[in-house]
């Protein structure tokens, strides 16, 4: 299905899985709020049903707008922020196409800064990121700024997935790690990836999992604005670049985070240096070896270190 100008995403086990959400979204979820709701049912373009055809949706609301929606429509979901000039250009186009659908398929919002978890479980390595969402899971995704003439041409085959979504073999013992990863038992889920690399070592998932532990526990308690003001007030500390560059990644600015680590490489020396190394090779397994922002930030850290 994929418009191969306009997507790289190939989705494995590794690199999105929605099962921890679909059982702990926390509850009750609260009303999801429109952010553009189409003409009246029965208008041309109007949301089928009468519900509206954009929306912002939040980790609370995301299983019943999200997840349970896509079995009976497609969701083309868009993480975007404020501060995101990008997205200025390609949310309105979005939100047109959504409201011009009349209901063929909806568009969900989600704020990464204030959602980093659904960035994080979508693997948002820069924003605009869009996904497509049928029968419960996503099928395909985009990245960047692209063509309104080559965005109708996704769109059209998302609609023509005809709600076949991509299922794969799932490994119930991933899910129970990523289930308690997602409700925040770290232990256990340290422990469920540790038992599965023990058995398959190598494999991508759990090492991803595991990273994503590593990154949670890093971040916990952290005010994100101050972290990120204390790195940028000392071009040299190392700890607050670190802590600055996990906060990055979890609010789905993996780009960024990977640029201010290969720049404090080239600066830092001795044990401080491969400090940071090791660091970012760190972050790279949680986006896993395919991801196109992990390559070329390997490529920029070969250069930094030779």
């Amino acid at each position: 299905m994929s418009d191969p100008r306009i997507t790289s995403s190939i989705f494995t086990r590794g690199a999105v899985d929605l099962s921890a959400l679909r059982s702990t979204a926390p509850t009750p979820a609260r009303p999801s709020t429109p952010a553009q709701a189409g003409p009246p049912a029965g208008a041309p373009g109007g949301a089928t049903g009468g519900g509206a055809t954009v929306m912002d949706v939040t980790e609370a609301t995301f299983q019943s707008e999200v997840l349970e929606r896509s079995l009976s429509t497609p969701v083309v979901v868009d993480f975007w922020a404020e501060w995101c000039q990008p997205c200025k250009q390609l949310s309105p186009v979005l939100e047109r196409l959504a409201v011009e659908g009349g209901g063929a398929w909806v568009l969900a919002k989600v704020d990464v800064d204030a959602n980093p978890r659904l960035a994080q479980m979508f693997r948002v390595q820069g924003i605009p990121m869009v996904y497509a969402v049928v029968g419960g899971q996503p099928v395909d995704a985009f990245s960047g700024v692209v063509p309104e003439a080559q965005l109708r041409q996704w769109i059209s085959a998302v609609l023509k997935a005809g709600g076949v979504a991509v299922a794969e073999q799932v490994d119930p013992r991933l899910d129970e790690a990523d289930d308690a990863l997602m409700s925040g038992d770290l232990d256990a889920a340290e422990h469920a990836y540790r038992k599965i690399l023990a058995e398959a070592p190598g494999d991508v998932a759990a090492e991803a999992g595991l990273a994503q532990v590593g990154l949670a526990r890093r971040v916990a308690g952290a005010d994100p604005g101050a972290a990120l003001a204390a790195a940028e007030a000392d071009p040299d500390d190392v700890d607050a670049h670190l802590l600055a560059a996990d906060i990055e990644v979890l609010s789905g600015q993996a780009e960024a985070a990977y640029a201010r680590l290969v720049g404090l490489v080239r600066r830092a020396a001795g044990d401080d240096r491969d400090k940071v190394r090791q660091h970012l090779v760190g972050l790279f397994t949680i986006a896993g070896p395919d991801d196109p922002a992990v390559a070329s930030a390997r490529r920029a850290l070969a250069s930094a270190l030779f």
